[in-house]
């Protein structure tokens, strides 16, 4: 089997990878398709031989979503022979499904596509001008990945046509993102007891998605309450207001972005696990936290 992967998120999202280097170790022959802005600053990391990290549309074109991808459909069709191609794989279901679509409708090759945060709280939600375009890639498909049971809900009983829920309901399969077998073969031991004396650990970018004010009224109330907590935040600072607005608490230490061989060592210091997306396709960080035998504390409904 030959598989053309349209993934525009690769480029941000390194654990991808790992969904590659498997398929790859179990016999399939893959390429994999990074549709980017001329703006991508292309880093060191290494993507793999098969992969086309492609700069093919300004920044600006996200903001009309038909000119931006006439470019990405253009451009795939210049970068491959697509006939080649048993199955496509869409990692998105606005963006990378329509590609998909795309070219099963001009070369007949089945695609199957995933369904992730953007697609459900950005395009679904608020762009409703695309809601049909969306529902369109959904009929075509030949499978449609959701990460989380909640997502799969909220979207079939919220945005799909009550004539439309048998066909794309049977076409569903609800699959998690995979963490890396690093943690698998480094496990931790589960913690046995919590006392009033806790360390917090919370992990992701530090942005209003995040939550981390939240986290930081729950520990309000637990020191109030006599409670000695100490949270201790890993990740990149994406929205520095909000950093500024905790930098300068006692009880919070910042220790930046950190490989997987530090954050190990983290992960064993301490003794809950918090999380309070907003909004969360499925937070790989949970699964680390399990792995390292952390309780997690995450938003009902989101994602994990």
């Amino acid at each position: 089997m030959k598989v053309l992967h349209i993934n525009s998120y690769y480029g941000s999202s390194k654990f991808y990878k790992n969904l590659y280097k498997n398929q790859i170790k179990n016999g399939l022959d893959i390429q994999v398709f990074v549709p980017t802005p001329v703006s991508f600053d292309i880093n060191e990391f290494d993507y793999g031989e098969y992969t086309t990290v492609s700069k093919n549309h300004s920044k600006y074109d996200r903001f009309i979503f038909h000119i931006k991808h006439q470019k990405i459909y253009k451009d795939i069709q210049e970068k491959y022979n697509i006939k080649d191609f048993s199955i496509i794989h869409a990692h998105s279901l606005f963006s990378n499904g329509y590609i998909a679509m795309r070219l099963k409708k001009e070369y007949g090759i089945p695609y199957i596509v995933a369904v992730r945060n953007t697609d459900v709280n950005l395009f679904f939600k608020r762009m409703i001008h695309l809601r049909k375009i969306g529902l369109e890639i959904l009929r075509e498909a030949g499978q449609i990945i959701f990460l989380s049971k909640p997502y799969k809900e909220l979207v079939i009983e919220k945005y799909i046509p009550q004539n439309l829920r048998e066909t794309i309901n049977s076409k569903v399969s609800i699959i998690p993102n995979g963490i890396d077998e690093f943690w698998f073969n480094n496990a931790g031991s589960p913690r046995q007891k919590l006392y009033n004396k806790l360390q917090l650990l919370q992990i992701g970018d530090i942005d209003k998605n995040k939550n981390i004010i939240t986290t930081i009224s729950a520990i309000e109330i637990l020191l109030e309450k006599g409670c000695e907590i100490k949270l201790n935040v890993v990740g990149k600072i994406k929205d520095q207001k909000i950093f500024d607005k905790i930098k300068e608490l006692e009880y919070v230490n910042y220790l930046g972005y950190v490989s997987k061989e530090e954050l190990i060592k983290i992960y064993r210091k301490n003794d809950i696990f918090i999380l309070p997306s907003i909004h969360e396709t499925f937070g790989l960080v949970y699964a680390e936290a399990m792995s390292q035998g952390l309780p997690v504390i995450y938003t009902r409904g989101q994602g994990f």
